[in-house]
This record gives structure tokens, C-alpha cells and sequence, in this order.
């Protein structure tokens, strides 16, 4: 935990102190709700899974589906309107500004198979990803890639690539 919220001060000179994190920081309790939702989703209790989930999006702005997988050091900033689907898988150290989607894209009409499919991105170690920025479908972005705000992501991004603009 200590190591997880000295990453966050590092990465933002607006945190003056691990308590202030600790308190005011909506994206921390998210990250942290999160991972006792994913513990109860894991354990194939489902129900208490997204009523978890869900409190914590009403309490912090940001919605983390219990079953995406995130990575050590996640920081959400600021939080608000961050949304994060299902199959989304995070990496390490990873920086997510407000209001971007990890959206998913529903293929096929057999429900069965879509729930088992993966239909959301997958972000590598180290990636930022800007303000309003919107990712969609199982896309691949690669380790240090720059993700710029209000992008449209809907292609793969290689490592250490900037993303820009609107395809």
C-alpha cells in the first residue's frame, strides 16, 4: 500500500501528503473498492461483486466492473466519469485521467459467446492516457504509449507511441 500511494505522489505535484491521498483522492478509493469487488468476483459471488462496484461509483465517479484486471500502481486522477469495462485488463503503472472510457464493443448476437470473448482493452505497463479519452474494443496499447486527451482509440497502438486525434 505505502508503495502504491508514494507512486501516486510521485506522479502528481499536486499531493502534498500520503494522508491527504489517503482522503481526498476519489481514484485511490476507487482502486481500492475495486479490489475487494474483484476478490468477491473471483470467488463467484457476482451479486455482492457489483453492488460493491456500484457503491464505490456512486461514492467516487469512477466505475470499475469487478472483473477487469488492473495492474499494480493504477492512478486514476481526478476520477470523475471514468469508466472501465469488464475485460479491460490494465497493466502496471498506469496514469488515467478524467472521463475516459475502456469501452467495449459487443460483435456477436450469441450472448453466451460474448461472455466469454474479450471486448475491451488491454493496457501495457506505464501508458497515460489523457482527459476525455475514449478506448474502444479490444484494442492492444503497447508499454509507454502516450494516449492524448479526447482521443478515439480503435486500433492498436505500438510501445512508446503518442495517440492523437480522432480516426
Amino acid at each position: 500500500m505505502k508503495n502504491y500511494l508514494e507512486s501516486i505522489k510521485a506522479r502528481d505535484p499536486a499531493a502534498k501528503s500520503i494522508i491527504s491521498i489517503i482522503l481526498t483522492y476519489p481514484g485511490v478509493k476507487a482502486v481500492f473498492l475495486h479490489r475487494v469487488a474483484n476478490f468477491f468476483q473471483v470467488a463467484g459471488f457476482h451479486l455482492i461483486a457489483r453492488i460493491i462496484s456500484q457503491t464505490s461509483r456512486f461514492f467516487t465517479g469512477v466505475e470499475i466492473h469487478p472483473a477487469a484486471k488492473i495492474g499494480k500502481n493504477l492512478f486514476i486522477d481526478h476520477g470523475m466519469g471514468v469508466v472501465i469495462g469488464e475485460t479491460s485488463e490494465i497493466g502496471n503503472n498506469v496514469t488515467i485521467y478524467h472521463a475516459v472510457t475502456l469501452g467495449g464493443i459487443s460483435p456477436s448476437i450469441d450472448t453466451e459467446k460474448q461472455r466469454h470473448e474479450k471486448r475491451h482493452p488491454t493496457i501495457g505497463d506505464d501508458v497515460v492516457i489523457g482527459s476525455g479519452a475514449q478506448i474502444i474494443g479490444p484494442v492492444k496499447i503497447g508499454k509507454c504509449a502516450r494516449i492524448a486527451a479526447n482521443a478515439v482509440v480503435v486500433k492498436d497502438v505500438p510501445e512508446s507511441a503518442t495517440m492523437v486525434g480522432i480516426p
